[in-house]
């Protein structure tokens, strides 16, 4: 046990720390990030006077979610000079389970969504105050005024943030439902496609309006534009799943709610591709190669 931190106050914050992370993860899109933050609300809770806290974890989420909303602002900054596309840290969440104690009504589904790389790269347009009031309420139910007393506004003015980002999301996510054992299927029909170099069988599997969307950071192999042709697409995929780096190992994983292969080159994470599908197609691939985001599934390469 930590110097300074009593039995209860460790237990309490333990309890409270998968829905820290799930709040400061969907707030800033970068897992290390996400992870120094709940440490800081940590480190905010235990030189806290924690007999005078009603309600812990509303004491815990508010403390979250203001570092989040600094942080936020200070990276928005430095992904303003990105090179090529910016797009959140890829998060494995089969062993991830987030407890629905903040709000039953979200359910784990609407928790997955929330989670998910779409949403993710839709909120990035969203304003800090907008980003905090939509993760509170769409992913974890939060009350409305339990919202306004976490970021210190009134009632009616987080109703309308609320509502405000929500449309905005609405207008920008994917409009469909898909059913998972379809997007498994054409991601297995993907992976064999691209890395067998079958320029025509890749093409049947895309839609004519596909995206491709990578982030490389300058480092990785990605393209720095979204390329929206299929053709295009098509050859940019088989290309480069014929130039295999050594010792290549690729396998299925759960990120950020749904399947997504990743790429292992010696052992170490080289890429991960996710794809969106729609109407039976693929809608939008995401290829995420910057090594500095994929560091922390180095053990999920390993197992």
């Amino acid at each position: 046990m930590l110097a300074g931190v009593d039995d209860d106050g460790l237990k309490i914050f333990e309890e409270h720390r998968g829905l820290l992370f799930g709040v400061a993860y969907r707030m800033l899109g970068a897992v290390a990030d996400a992870e120094d933050t709940v440490q800081e609300t940590w480190l905010r809770w235990s030189g806290a006077e924690r007999g005078a806290v009603e309600h812990p974890r509303a004491y815990l989420v508010r403390i979250t979610t203001r570092l989040a909303m600094e942080r936020l602002h200070r990276l928005r900054e430095a992904r303003e000079t990105y090179p090529g596309t910016w797009l959140p840290e890829p998060l494995p969440t089969a062993a991830r389970v987030e407890p629905a104690e903040a709000g039953d009504a979200a359910g784990p589904a609407l928790r997955a969504e929330s989670v998910s790389l779409a949403v993710l790269v839709v909120l990035e347009s969203l304003s800090p105050l907008e980003r905090a009031v939509f993760v509170l309420r769409e992913a974890f139910a939060f009350p409305y005024q339990e919202i306004a007393g976490t970021l210190g506004r009134g009632e009616a003015a987080v109703r309308q943030l609320a509502g405000r980002a929500r449309r905005h999301v609405a207008e920008r996510r994917p409009r469909f439902a898909v059913d998972p054992v379809q997007r498994r299927d054409l991601t297995e029909r993907f992976l064999a496609a691209a890395t067998q170099g079958d320029l025509d069988g890749l093409m049947a599997l895309l839609a004519t309006d596909v995206q491709v969307v990578g982030d490389g950071g300058g480092r990785g192999k990605a393209p720095l534009r979204v390329i929206t042709d299929a053709h295009k697409a098509a050859r940019f995929l088989t290309g480069i799943g014929g130039r295999q780096p050594a010792a290549l190992g690729v396998r299925f994983v759960e990120l950020n709610g749904g399947p997504g292969l990743l790429v292992s080159s010696a052992g170490a994470p080289y890429a991960v591709f996710q794809l969106e599908v729609a109407d039976g197609l693929v809608s939008r691939v995401y290829l995420i190669s910057n090594p500095d985001k994929l560091r922390h599934l180095a053990g999920v390469a390993d197992d």
